[in-house]
């Protein structure tokens, strides 16, 4: 998009108002992303994220306590209260470590296919011998590197 300086100045007044990427881009016939690459060519102010703009507003709405006027009589103490049980303290309960387990390879050049559902007993790998450099054997190493080309061929 070519970028005359009246659009720079309604990006910049846009801008100004506090509105979004997509409502500036709505108004001026343009995309989010043009107005966002402009922006941040013109060094704009960034904008907060939505999440936290979202979290201050409803921190803003939350009631606050209002101090007693100073000139206001001292209240009178209400009658004894109970005391109160304390409150009971969360338990925590420990996460359980991650099991890792080594990877069940015969040799550093045996192939790793993945054969069977992982969890069952029948579960296993390939071991026969790894092409070189490749993790896998000549046989599942064409099934896992195949040319983008290719598979728009099998598609058709």
């Amino acid at each position: 998009m070519d970028w005359s300086a009246e659009a720079i100045e309604q990006l910049r007044a846009l801008w100004a108002e506090g509105h979004s990427t997509a409502e500036i881009g709505r108004r001026m016939g343009i995309s989010k992303n043009a107005v966002v690459g402009k922006a941040h060519r013109l060094h704009l102010p960034a904008r907060p994220s939505p999440i936290q703009r979202e979290q201050a507003a409803a921190a803003a709405q939350a009631p606050r306590p209002v101090a007693a006027p100073v000139s206001a009589p001292a209240p009178r103490p209400a009658a004894p209260v109970a005391p109160r049980a304390p409150a009971p303290v969360p338990v925590m309960r420990a996460v359980p470590p991650a099991v890792v387990r080594p990877f069940p390879r015969s040799s550093a050049r045996s192939c790793c296919w993945p054969i069977g559902e992982p969890g069952t007993p029948e579960f296993r790998f390939c071991t026969e011998e790894a092409a070189g450099g490749k993790p896998y054997c000549l046989e599942h190493a064409s099934i896992a590197y195949v040319k983008a080309r290719d598979r728009r061929e099998d598609a058709a």
